[in-house]
């Protein structure tokens, strides 16, 4: 079943950002509320970075990596190149 339009990603960048914010957060056995409280960022805030429902800014996608322990660039790296119309 395909969630609702308000319910899906923003892009296929920021799917693909969050699911490896997911996979981290994950292998560091973290929960979201622990994640979020390392990273300085609320956990609703993290939930929609990690379902691509945000469009993360440079200084908050550098506090994710700090907080989850990663280099942003292993964040980032070949993300689906977003087309503009």
């Amino acid at each position: 079943m395909v969630p609702p339009p308000s319910q899906s990603p923003i892009s296929e960048a920021t799917r693909e950002f969050g699911r490896r914010v997911v996979e981290r957060r994950t292998e560091l056995g973290l929960t979201q509320e622990k994640a979020a409280e390392l990273i300085g960022v609320h956990w609703t805030y993290l939930g929609q970075v990690e379902r691509g429902r945000r469009n993360v800014t440079l200084l908050n996608i550098l506090k994710i990596a700090a907080g989850l322990d990663i280099d942003a660039g292993r964040l980032v790296r070949e993300l689906p190149v977003v087309s503009v119309e």
